[in-house]
């Protein structure tokens, strides 16, 4: 009697390949979970990473695509807690130096979700409808300067009006004339301050960031000013952008 052929049985499980991709994807899993450990993460470069890598890891054309989720990352309670000291010592070296020179009534100072907000009013810095830096004005950024880098850091310098037009030859609208403002600043503070340049930003709104009405004359008084904002962390990554005006970078 002729023997029956044993059946061979084909082989269960997925294809051997899915073992090696299983190894792959893993490693990268670890490898993200690391970087997300460590205490001084830059957001925007660990965001950058994560945008390159989307969409590069399919084994073949018909391969499955990894697509990996931004991991939205926060610093540790004690980064927090120590730039918050960080910011009070600035505040107040800078609130004494305003408050025995007779200051505090036109620079003022307060702690935001941004940073530390340095605000000239008005004709502090500059006088009405000009850009030049007045002469009394540059002991005030030169001291304020020092502070900044002596903190290391960056700062962001934005220039604002009131919305009454201006149409000069040099200064065709608010824009030019906020954005100038903001820039000089910026190059002042970088030629003699001695403050390295990536640490510094500038921004001009014009009209279009108020804080008070443009009905009176106290109020317009009000939003022709000059902010300095010296960042936090987190902020850095944020560009002024998002809420419109010129931006120097």
């Amino acid at each position: 009697m002729a023997r029956k052929k044993k059946k061979v049985e084909g082989s269960s499980g997925s294809p051997a390949w899915m073992a090696t991709y299983g190894d792959l994807v893993t490693l990268l899993l670890c490898f993200f979970v690391l970087l997300f450990s460590m205490s001084t993460i830059d957001n925007q470069k660990f965001k950058a990473i994560i945008t390159s890598m989307k969409g590069s890891l399919g084994v073949l054309d018909s391969g499955i695509i990894v697509e990996m989720k931004e991991i939205e990352t926060t610093l540790p309670g004690d980064v927090i807690e120590e730039e918050q000291e960080e910011f009070k010592k600035i505040y107040q070296e800078l609130k004494d130096f305003l408050e025995e020179n007779g200051l505090d009534n036109s620079v003022t100072l307060s702690l935001d979700e941004r940073g530390l907000l340095i605000r000239f009013l008005d004709t502090v810095l500059f006088d009405f409808g000009r850009a030049e830096i007045k002469d009394e004005a540059k002991y005030i950024i030169n001291m304020i300067s020092d502070v900044i880098k002596d903190s290391g850091k960056p700062m962001r310098i934005e220039g604002h009006t009131d919305n009454v037009p201006i149409s000069t030859s040099r200064f065709p609208s608010n824009w030019e004339l906020s954005t100038t403002r903001a820039v000089n600043v910026v190059k002042y503070v970088i030629e003699l301050n001695d403050i390295e340049p990536w640490r510094i930003s500038a921004a001009g709104y014009g009209e279009y960031h108020p804080i008070d009405t443009n009905e009176t004359s106290i109020g317009r008084q009000n939003n022709r000013r000059v902010d300095i904002v010296i960042l936090r962390r987190e902020a850095e990554e944020v560009s002024i952008n998002s809420i419109g005006g010129f931006n120097y970078e």
